[in-house]
């Protein structure tokens, strides 16, 4: 944020935040202060496998809580999966002393924002009703059932954050339905439920999270409390991401991910993003791309794209994630993209979007799919055509 601009902002976060390891034994107290029935959207199979989804139903059950097992879901939702989770609310009657408990990543959490709020907001047929740029255009007006969040992977934010992120194929569009009533009543970071996740996927959330962070940052609408979150959040995840994904088992890395997966959230609801989300939305609806690897790829280009406009800034990232004391601006901001490009590396992420399965006819598509909300919040203006020849020179 420029000294020279007047100090005017509002900041939100969830009402209650529950962090550390091995919290989730109290999922039932908790959620008995929400409801005595809980609707549970879960994100992941392994939760059964491991033992972790019977564990916190009997925490449930010791609560008085009743549980509900509503929805898997293993993909990024899309507008099928919200409609028919809200539909399956509505034949159980869901009203009144009833919650949502999604456990797992994003798109567990973003299906059971979506549920929640259509579940009390009836005057839509469908979600695409309710989405930015592709519906009718209609709001969020009652609050939606209450929701307590329990993310299982370190990326995201979505449990500290306002929207919920849906996809479409046919027509195709990635779009949120957004208010600040979405933003859940309760999350429970508990970090050891993130050991079981696979390296890969704890390297792509983890630059999820790290892409939040910095974009955030650097934002057109970046403000003072969120910018102290994600300073917070980088001094846990630059160092922390390499051991979460090569010893998983670590305690240390798991905790410093989830934390500052948590803070990335919260400074994102905030302040916006900027172009690697959205590109990483694109790709995501025109390739497939999972978006944590998305965001992954387009980290660097999007920091290289605004050094320019935010050199200060950048630099400021540079001596943080060197601990060296880097006099020259240029220099620092430098040190920041190289550090996360060597991140890159030593755990896996392309550098080039044929690698990912971009074919040259697809970058129009891409370009015109990129300008929403998370493009809106880059600190430096792309014309289609500059876009363009970024992502030509990315193939």
């Amino acid at each position: 944020m420029n000294a020279a601009q007047s100090l005017s902002y509002e900041f939100f976060a969830p009402g209650r935040i529950v962090f550390g390891w091995g919290r989730r034994a109290e999922t039932g107290t908790l959620a008995a202060s929400l409801g005595r029935r809980a609707f549970i959207v879960c994100g992941s199979r392994t939760l059964f496998a491991t033992g972790v989804f019977d564990e916190l139903t009997q925490f449930l059950d010791e609560a008085g809580v009743q549980s509900v097992q509503l929805a898997t879901v293993s993909r990024e939702p899309e507008v099928d999966d919200v409609d028919a989770v809200v539909n399956s609310l509505r034949e159980h009657d869901a009203g009144d002393g009833d919650l949502l408990l999604a456990v797992g990543g994003g798109s567990a959490i973003d299906l059971a924002k979506a549920a929640a709020a259509l579940a009390t907001n009836r005057h839509g047929e469908s979600v695409v009703d309710f989405l930015e740029g592709v519906g009718r255009g209609l709001k969020i007006e009652r609050p939606p059932l209450p929701l307590m969040a329990m993310p299982t992977t370190s990326g995201t934010g979505s449990e500290a954050t306002k929207n919920a992120v849906i996809s479409s194929y046919d027509p195709p569009f990635k779009k949120s339905l957004r208010s600040e009533m979405l933003v859940p009543n309760i999350v429970l970071v508990d970090p050891e439920l993130s050991v079981s996740v696979p390296a890969t996927v704890t390297a792509h959330t983890g630059m999820d999270a790290i892409t939040q962070l910095i974009e955030s940052y650097i934002s057109n609408r970046a403000q003072p409390i969120p910018q102290a979150l994600c300073i917070s959040g980088l001094k846990l995840a630059v160092p922390s991401i390499v051991a979460a994904v090569e010893e998983g088992q670590l305690r240390g890395p798991r905790e410093n991910m989830a934390h500052a997966s948590l803070l990335s959230g919260m400074a994102l609801a905030n302040s916006g993003l900027g172009m690697a989300h959205g590109v990483a939305a694109a790709l995501g609806v025109h390739c497939r791309v999972p978006h944590g690897l998305a965001c992954a790829v387009m980290l660097p280009v999007a920091m290289r794209v605004n050094r320019e406009v935010r050199t200060r800034e950048l630099a400021e990232l540079g001596r943080l994630f060197t601990g060296e004391t880097l006099t020259d601006d240029a220099d620092a901001a430098d040190a920041a993209i190289e550090t996360i490009e060597t991140i890159g590396r030593r755990i896996g992420i392309p550098t080039r979007l044929s690698e990912i399965g971009v074919q040259a006819e697809q970058l129009p598509a891409l370009v015109t799919s990129s300008r929403g909300n998370s493009m809106s919040g880059n600190p430096r203006e792309l014309s289609d055509t500059e876009l363009l020849d970024r992502l030509k020179g990315m193939l």
